[in-house]
C-alpha cells in the first residue's frame, strides 16, 4: 500500500513507514486480547504490594519485559495527590516544615519561610483542621473547597483557611520530576537487538533524560478515549523520535484519575502484546493502589 513502505536506500530492502505501524496498530487494538500465559505471569510479578513504591517498581519491570524498551509509570502531580495527613512544626528561625502523608505511606515535606509569622499552635491547628475535613482529598480539591470557603463565609474561615491556602499550597511544593516518574528497562534495552541503528538507542537514552517531556506525552493519554494510546513516532521527546513507538493507558486511585504508565521502545515492536499487557498492568496497578 502506498505510503506504508519505504527504502532506506537503493541496495536496501524496503521496510515499514511510522504510518505502517500505525495502520497495524489501529487494527488489532479493537480485537487484541492478552494471552492466558502472559496473564498469569503478570499476575504472579504483580504479587501483593505492601507500598505504592513497591507496586510502582513491579509495574515498571513488567512494562520494561513485554516490550524489550522502558517501562514508565508517571506519579500524578502534587495536586492530584490524596492527603491522609498533614503535620507541621515550627523551626526557630521562623520557616515551617510542611509534611503532607498521602496513601500508601508516601510523604512530601517541604521547609516554607510564610510571608508572617506562624506560632506553633497555629500550625496545629491548620495541620488539624486538614486532617479533620479533608482527609481522602486531593490537593488540588482542597484548594478549590477552601477558596470557596472563603469567598462564603470569610468571617467565619478565614485565619484557618487563609494558613491551609499558604501551608498546603499545591504549586508551594511543586512538582518533582525525579520522583514522579519511574523508569524500568534502560540496561536490558541497551543490549536490545530490536534496535536497527545506534541513533534510534540514542534517541531512546536522551528520552530518558528528557523526563518534562516523558511526563506531558503520557499523561496526554488521561485526556483521551482509548483505554490504550498508541502513538507512533514521538517527536515531542526527540528530534528523531519517528523511530521510537509510545504504549501508554491511564490508570486511577478509588475511581479518580491519577496518572499513566507504558512502555516506550523501538517501532518494530511486538504491539499486540504491548498493548494488552499495558492495559492488564493499568488495571491491577490501579486495583493495587485502591487497596494500598
Amino acid at each position: 500500500m502506498a505510503g506504508f513502505l519505504y527504502q532506506p536506500h537503493t541496495s536496501a530492502g524496503r521496510v515499514p513507514t511510522a504510518a505502517a505501524y500505525r495502520f497495524f496498530a489501529q487494527e488489532i487494538a479493537s480485537q487484541a486480547t492478552i494471552t492466558a500465559v502472559d496473564k498469569e505471569w503478570i499476575r504472579r510479578e504483580m504479587g501483593a504490594p505492601t507500598s505504592a513504591a513497591e507496586i510502582t517498581e513491579r509495574a515498571g519491570h513488567v512494562l520494561a519485559e513485554v516490550s524489550n524498551g522502558l517501562g514508565i509509570i508517571v506519579s500524578p502531580p502534587m495536586g492530584k495527590t490524596v492527603l491522609e495527613h498533614a503535620r507541621m512544626w515550627l523551626l526557630p528561625d521562623g520557616r515551617v516544615v510542611v509534611v503532607l502523608i498521602s496513601s500508601g505511606g508516601n510523604t512530601r515535606d517541604k521547609v516554607l519561610r510564610p510571608s508572617r509569622r506562624f506560632s506553633q499552635a497555629e500550625l496545629d491547628a491548620t495541620a488539624d483542621f486538614l486532617n479533620r475535613h479533608y482527609s481522602g482529598w486531593t490537593l488540588e480539591k482542597i484548594r478549590e473547597d477552601l477558596l470557596q470557603k472563603l469567598a462564603n463565609e470569610r468571617e467565619r474561615y478565614e485565619g484557618l483557611v487563609q494558613s491551609a491556602l499558604t501551608l498546603c499550597d499545591p504549586a508551594v511544593f511543586g512538582d518533582d520530576l525525579e520522583h514522579q516518574v519511574h523508569v524500568e528497562g534502560t540496561a536490558q534495552m541497551v543490549g536490545a537487538a530490536d534496535f536497527a541503528s545506534q541513533a534510534q538507542l540514542r534517541d531512546l537514552l536522551e528520552a530518558i533524560e528528557e523526563k518534562h517531556r516523558l511526563v506531558t506525552v503520557l499523561n496526554a493519554c488521561i485526556e483521551t478515549p482509548e483505554p490504550v494510546h498508541v502513538q507512533i513516532g514521538v517527536k515531542e521527546i526527540s528530534e528523531r523520535g519517528e523511530n521510537l513507538a509510545l504504549i501508554s493507558a491511564p490508570y486511577t486511585r478509588n475511581d479518580l484519575a491519577q496518572g499513566s504508565l507504558g512502555v516506550l521502545g523501538p517501532t518494530r515492536m511486538h504491539y499486540e502484546r504491548a498493548m494488552t499487557a499495558v492495559a492488564y498492568v493499568a488495571q491491577l496497578f490501579s486495583e493495587a493502589l485502591s487497596k494500598i
